[in-house]
């Protein structure tokens, strides 16, 4: 393997860089930038089983430190992404991908997963059980580690691919969620997905968001995520996706130094389109400052 090559439950990816579902659509968005096969991975746009319009607008605010998002996983469902999007998707990139799914109950989530685990495009499933945005569904069940044990086990009972769980914060102990996610067959953990917050207008005083709370992301959150992922690296034994403010090629350093395996980038490729470019070229010479041949001697180096 290359110097920035990192596994992922036995899919190898060049580099540790996954665009973050949500910021990156179903990978054709960015063909206008850079060539996609640039990324290690990308998490596809947050697919549910039936068609959703997503939250009334206004659906984004910015804080200093990054924006809130109250999207809603606005998507044209899992048949239209199989169907039309993995098509065009497969003669441009050639890697595999997190396939991102929501859900409103145990039974949406493996139909879901079902459908996907045929896809020879998809490596690895990530299953959203933390969006802040949406009523009655996905962080209802990343708040409690029966439900949430409960959608793990029933979506491996479908499928052969990987099954990785992304975490909310919200969740009040998150160490306990992870170690029941881990016993219930979880092959790894994204930490984390957005912070809950608001902002309110100027003028009116009133919320901004339709939604009136939106998901918190851009690197104002990374010492928070960071720290979460420094919590639940030693107490479990499978992989840690990093997610949460990550910017530059030091951020993705501290994530693997926490534990993390691999990085999630969200909100700075909405600000930086190029962003995973420039922190793949930076990288190579990072480590060679750190005096270290590979990334993978990275990784949890913290409690080392």
């Amino acid at each position: 393997m290359g110097e920035l090559a990192v596994t992922l439950s036995g899919l190898t990816l060049d580099n540790p860089l996954i665009p973050a579902s949500g910021t990156f659509g179903y990978g054709l968005d960015y063909l206008d930038f850079y060539d996609v096969n640039e990324v290690g991975s990308f998490a596809i746009k947050g697919t549910t089983l039936h068609p959703r319009s997503g939250n009334p607008l206004p659906r984004i605010a910015e804080y200093g430190g990054g924006m809130l998002n109250a999207v809603g996983l606005e998507n044209p469902g899992v048949d239209i992404v199989i169907s039309d999007i993995f098509p065009k998707l497969a003669a441009v990139y050639h890697g595999k991908v997190l396939a991102n799914i929501g859900g409103f109950s145990v039974q949406e989530y493996a139909e879901t997963a079902s459908r996907f685990d045929r896809e020879p495009i998809v490596g690895i499933l990530e299953l959203n059980i933390s969006c802040p945005n949406v009523h009655g569904g996905g962080m209802s069940f990343g708040t409690d580690p029966l439900l949430a044990a409960k959608v793990v086990e029933a979506v491996k009972r479908v499928t052969a691919k990987p099954v990785y769980v992304k975490c909310t914060p919200q969740c009040p102990d998150l160490v306990t969620m992870c170690r029941t996610l881990e016993s219930a067959g979880a092959d790894g953990l994204v930490l984390l997905n957005t912070f809950l917050g608001t902002r309110l207008a100027f003028r009116t005083g009133k919320p901004i968001l339709a939604n009136i709370t939106g998901g918190v992301s851009g690197a104002g959150i990374f010492p928070m995520a960071l720290y979460r992922v420094y919590e639940v690296y030693p107490k479990v034994h499978i992989p840690i996706i990093g997610c949460g403010g990550v910017t530059c090629a030091d951020d993705v350093i501290e994530m693997l130094s926490a534990g993390a395996s691999a990085v999630e980038i969200g909100t700075q490729n909405l600000i930086d389109p190029m962003c995973i470019v420039k922190i793949k070229r930076e990288l190579p010479q990072r480590l060679r400052e750190l005096g270290v041949s590979s990334l993978q001697n990275l990784i949890g180096r913290a409690f080392h």
